[in-house]
């Protein structure tokens, strides 16, 4: 873990998949589910393939897994594997991470949290709503609010909170462009599915060193 960074943020911006929670073996059930339901596709959905994409728009992602579909037929996949998937998850939850309440409940009285994710609309709730979160968050914005990217969704929550000093938390590449991007300093979560090379302010192996970083 890196030095601390305590008294340098007035704000703390969350991932979701792969920082807070890892939801990647029931999201695999779901489109596995999902695509089952059509006749022009006979798929396997593994965990791998989940996290392979994890980090990535819900738009991109279909784009990716299923590039030989007509965009109609990915059109129609997507649509299922959306609903399916909020349905499965609302049963089954995902995983999270080690120390996960204890260290949010810590940083909340320190710091104004909040959650950027690009997943769809109301894959955040069913993360807030099953395991009571909704105390330590302040806010959140996805790609299914609006469509847009998630440096645009970062610095929404910056402008609309009036957040002075925040930092993003997060696991993939694709994090790290986003809050560069957006103007917003990045902590790498390496406990999660990518690999960030360099340019981040910290990194912690686990949810929990939080604590002890900030």
């Amino acid at each position: 873990m890196s030095t601390s960074l305590k008294n340098k943020f007035d704000s703390i911006i969350f991932d979701l998949d792969g920082t807070l929670w890892d939801s990647t073996a029931n999201v695999a059930l779901a489109w596995q589910h999902a695509i089952n339901q059509v006749d022009y596709l006979n798929e396997d959905m593994t965990v791998e393939r989940v996290r392979s994409i994890t980090g990535m728009t819900y738009d991109a992602i279909f784009d990716k897994l299923f590039p030989t579909l007509s965009d109609e037929q990915r059109k129609e996949v997507q649509a299922l594997c959306a609903v399916s998937e909020l349905e499965i998850l609302h049963k089954k939850g995902g995983e999270l991470y080690p120390e996960l309440e204890e260290t949010l409940k810590y940083l909340g009285t320190k710091y104004k949290l909040y959650i950027v994710s690009n997943c769809q609309s109301g894959y955040i709730e069913v993360f807030l709503d099953l395991n009571n979160m909704h105390p330590y968050f302040l806010a959140h914005q996805c790609f299914g609010t609006k469509g847009n990217p998630k440096a645009d969704n970062i610095k929404d929550i910056v402008n609309d909170h009036g957040l002075q000093a925040p930092v993003y938390v997060g696991d993939t590449m694709g994090d790290y462009t986003s809050a560069t991007k957006a103007g917003v300093p990045f902590i790498f979560a390496s406990y999660g599915f990518g690999v960030v090379p360099d340019g981040m302010v910290a990194t912690v192996d686990s949810f929990a060193e939080l604590t002890e970083l900030l």
